[in-house]
């Protein structure tokens, strides 16, 4: 069986899966360019999800399961997949912990006033009157609660938050208080301090995000997204800011990536942007890799009970 890479993971990586299987042939190629020679062989394919495209389908003419190190799939070329039937499993959940410590993260650091204490801090400024919130009592709204937005209101409620989840069947079990579904969450929405989005890059949550959303919130509001960037339309976002609607947004993934240097994004004051880092940690690959073992186990025994099969016709 021949299991191509289109990326190289470190020394100790390869050697793990060379010593672990030594009846499979095993090839890390640094890039797709470079894994191209080698497309026609390949039985199975690991790569991030970002490379592949139809021509790469077409030239594996012996693929059979293409797994995806992360969690986006919406660079996928879905439909020569479903054409040929190929497999398709992903990481979804390795995210879970960081993104939801990177969620608390913000929320400490707007409470807490941290961005202005380190100003204070740079000028040798002591100044007892910053004004301090508490995230006690308060109300964190999670849409699109799935794995993610779960870790995340288990480690609100521990601060005593009330956590509201929507999803699109409306229906979710503890830690959240309330849910609501996609079409029921404005009424909530004016009840929110801290609304967190978590939504995946579908053609239903496109500009999910609009103006109205917006101006239902508090005006001391936090809009946080870890989801995908094209969530929320660039312009209304900066109206929203502009007009003082909300009082903070903290935006981890945009629309286009790398964010350009002269985006309005990086000048606005009420707007907080991370380079797309939330999920990122030492542990991310073993994380990855611990999924694909188990799925790989399986393969190599004709099983099919696989971990994160992905709807190919869904996309997700």
């Amino acid at each position: 069986m021949n299991i191509l890479f289109t990326f190289e993971p470190n020394q100790d990586f390869q050697q793990h899966f060379q010593s672990t299987y030594q009846d499979l042939h095993w090839t890390f190629a640094k890039s797709i360019r470079e894994a191209e020679k080698r497309l026609s062989d390949a039985e199975v394919i690991v790569t991030y999800g970002e490379d592949l495209r139809d021509q790469h389908i077409e030239q594996a003419t012996n693929l059979k399961w293409i797994m995806v190190v992360s969690a986006g799939l919406e660079k996928m070329p879905f439909a020569s997949i479903q054409k040929k039937n190929i497999l398709v499993t992903n990481a979804r959940g390795i995210h879970a912990i960081p993104m939801a410590e990177y969620t608390l993260g913000v929320m400490i650091h707007h409470a807490k006033q941290m961005k202005l204490l380190a100003q204070q801090e740079e000028e040798h400024l002591w100044n007892r009157r910053v004004p301090m919130q508490e995230l006690y009592g308060q109300t964190a709204m999670i849409v699109g609660a799935g794995a993610i937005g779960t870790r995340i209101a288990h480690i609100l409620k521990a601060f005593t938050m009330n956590v509201i989840g929507v999803n699109t069947s409306g229906t979710l079990p503890t830690p959240f208080d309330e849910a609501y579904s996609m079409e029921d969450m404005d009424q909530a929405l004016p009840n929110a301090d801290y609304i967190i989005s978590i939504l995946p890059s579908t053609p239903s949550t496109i500009d999910f995000w609009r103006k109205p959303h917006f101006k239902l919130m508090k005006s001391t509001a936090v809009f946080i997204n870890i989801g995908r960037g094209d969530a929320v339309d660039d312009k209304v976002l900066l109206d929203t800011m502009n007009n003082n609607e909300i009082a903070h947004a903290y935006l981890d993934v945009f629309k286009h990536e790398p964010l350009p240097s002269e985006h309005a994004f990086w000048k606005q004051e009420n707007i907080t942007v991370t380079p797309h880092i939330s999920s990122i940690t030492k542990k991310y690959l073993p994380r990855s890799f611990e999924i694909f073992e188990q799925n790989l186990k399986l393969f190599i025994e004709g099983q099919e009970d696989f971990q994160n099969i992905i709807d190919v016709k869904r996309g997700y």
